[in-house]
C-alpha cells in the first residue's frame, strides 16, 4: 500500500521537533549560516538538512503573524527525478519514497534540475560528492516504524498512513470546518499527486508552494534523459580522458626528473 503524510499547517507551531529528529535519525551535521535577521535557519533545504521548517509572516485582518510549514522531498506519484535519471540511481518503492543509491550516480545533476520543488541538493563542500534529500525514513519504513518526523511531532501536526486514508481524514477536515481551511489539498492532485499532502488556512501560494497542475512532468523529465544523457556521456568521457592524459604525462614528467637528477648525482 503507498503510504503518505498530511501535514497540517494550522498545528504547527513551528518548533522544529521534526528538522532535529530528521538530523538525528539520518546523522546530519549542523550548519553555519548567517542569516542574521532571520528566523528560519538554515534558509534552503540543503544537502545537510533534509527537512525545513519555513517561516512566513503573514497579515490577515490588518494583523501579522507566522505561519510554519514543514518542507522537504514531496516524494511524487510519478517522480521527474526517478524518469530523468540516466543511469537509475533513482528509484521509488512499493510504499512511494523515492529513495537515491549513490553507487549508481554519475553526477549528472539532471535530477535537480526536472524536480518542480527543487530539492535534490549536491554536496557542493566535498571533492567526491553525492545528492542528497529526504528519503522518507524508507529504513525505518522496511522495519515496520513510521518516520522519524511524524513520530516527534508534539503537537500532530504531521500525520502518516495510508494515502488514500489521508486523503479521506484531509478531505473530512475540510467538510467539518470550512471556515478554517482552504479548500484545497496541497499534493492531491498536482503533478500527478505526491505523497506528502497538506492542509492550511492560507493559500498555499502565499506560502510559496508551486502553484502546478494535475499532469505528471515525467513526460519532459525523459526527454531530458533521452536527448541529454549522450552529451553528458561524452563530457564525462572526455573528461575522464583529459584527466588521465594529464595525470600520466604528469607521472613520466616527473619520473623523467628524478632520473636526471640522479643521474647528474651519478656524474
Amino acid at each position: 500500500m503507498r503510504k503518505g503524510m498530511l501535514v497540517d499547517l494550522t498545528n504547527c507551531i513551528g518548533c522544529r521537533a521534526c528538522q532535529v529528529a530528521c538530523k538525528q535519525w539520518n546523522d546530519l551535521p549542523a550548519e553555519e549560516t548567517h542569516n542574521w535577521g532571520s528566523y528560519q535557519n538554515p534558509r534552503t533545504l540543503s544537502s545537510k538538512t533534509w527537512s525545513l521548517v519555513e517561516f512566513t509572516e503573514i497579515e490577515q485582518d490588518g494583523q501579522f503573524h507566522w505561519v510554519f510549514a514543514k518542507r522537504q522531498c514531496m516524494h511524487c506519484l510519478h517522480p521527474a527525478c526517478v524518469s530523468a535519471c540516466p543511469v537509475g540511481a533513482f528509484h521509488q518503492t512499493e510504499e512511494g519514497a523515492v529513495v537515491y543509491d549513490s553507487g549508481r550516480c554519475i553526477g549528472c545533476r539532471y535530477c535537480m534540475v526536472v524536480c518542480p520543488f527543487e530539492v535534490p541538493k549536491f554536496e557542493w563542500e566535498k571533492p567526491l560528492p553525492f545528492v542528497r534529500k529526504c528519503t522518507l525514513c524508507v529504513d525505518r519504513l522496511e522495519a515496520g516504524l513510521e518516520p522519524a518526523c511524524a513520530k516527534t511531532c508534539p503537537t500532530g501536526a504531521i500525520t502518516f498512513g495510508e494515502r488514500d486514508a489521508l486523503i479521506a481524514e484531509a478531505e473530512a477536515r475540510i467538510q467539518a470546518h470550512p471556515e478554517k481551511y482552504v479548500d484545497h489539498i496541497y499534493g492531491k492532485d498536482e503533478l500527478g499527486g505526491t505523497s506528502w499532502m497538506y492542509l492550511s488556512a492560507i493559500p498555499f501560494e502565499k506560502l510559496g508552494f508551486p502553484t502546478l497542475g494535475s499532469e505528471p512532468v515525467t513526460g519532459l523529465s525523459e526527454a531530458v534523459a533521452v536527448y541529454g544523457t549522450p552529451s553528458v556521456a561524452v563530457s564525462v568521457a572526455a573528461l575522464l580522458g583529459g584527466l588521465y592524459y594529464w595525470f600520466t604525462r604528469r607521472e613520466k614528467r616527473i619520473q623523467a626528473e628524478e632520473a636526471a637528477r640522479k643521474k647528474e648525482e651519478e656524474v
